[in-house]
């Protein structure tokens, strides 16, 4: 099977099973999907929706929570992995978004880039969730799924595996897929013990062919 035949089968697969799949954050403009994007670092989708109701109420805008202070996000989010560090990254995203960008997130990699808090994978999300730009977030979860599949070829770092789909992902699939990924990583392809025998696209898996088939062969 060639790379482009892998390609072509998992994303039909996906494509007409998985057609809803979207980000598990609840937000409800740019500002809180941001804002919860920082917080999701390590952390589980789950706990940052039970933390933000509460922080979006007390800082609806940029602007309320710039005037805050670091110490007073850290009590709405103390539940959360690395909370110093992210009510320092939320207090200085606030400020930036204001003092910079209007308040306004930025649509462009570069400005995202600028922004405390901020490294490729949130900026590729605010794009591609936000702005429905083609980009490839890569997690942990997408990191493990294209290698396992042989999407990638062993692929040592989240650039080079974000290089790689996206050179062969069309680009009107791109953003869909990186939720397809993403999702199939935390409930199927899960990091310890793969569910293969509730995988959709086993017979394209390179890692189910190698290990599972011979072991139980």
């Amino acid at each position: 099977m060639t790379k482009k035949e892998r390609y072509k089968n998992v994303l039909n697969w996906f494509e007409a099973n998985a057609e809803s799949a979207e980000t598990e954050l609840n937000y409800n403009n740019n500002f809180e999907l941001l804002t919860a994007v920082i917080l999701s670092a390590q952390c589980t989708d789950k706990r940052v929706n039970m933390i933000t109701p509460a922080l979006f109420e007390a800082f609806p805008t940029p602007q309320v929570m710039m005037e805050s202070s670091p110490e007073v996000i850290f009590e709405y989010i103390k539940s959360c992995t690395y909370p110093n560090n992210k009510s320092k990254s939320l207090y200085g995203m606030a400020n930036k978004l204001v003092n910079d960008y209007n308040g306004i997130v930025p649509s462009d990699i570069d400005s995202l880039l600028t922004i405390p808090g901020v490294g490729r994978k949130t900026a590729n999300v605010i794009l591609a969730v936000a702005f429905n730009k083609p980009a490839m977030p890569v997690d942990t979860h997408v990191f493990r799924v294209a290698n396992r599949i042989g999407l990638t070829n062993n692929s040592k770092s989240p650039l080079e595996t974000e290089k790689s789909l996206v050179k062969y992902i069309p680009k009107n699939l791109v953003t869909k897929a990186h939720h397809w990924f993403i999702l199939h990583g935390r409930y199927i392809c899960i990091a310890r013990k793969p569910k293969c025998e509730q995988c959709g696209i086993s017979k394209w898996c390179k890692y189910y062919s190698k290990s599972v088939i011979i072991t139980d062969s």
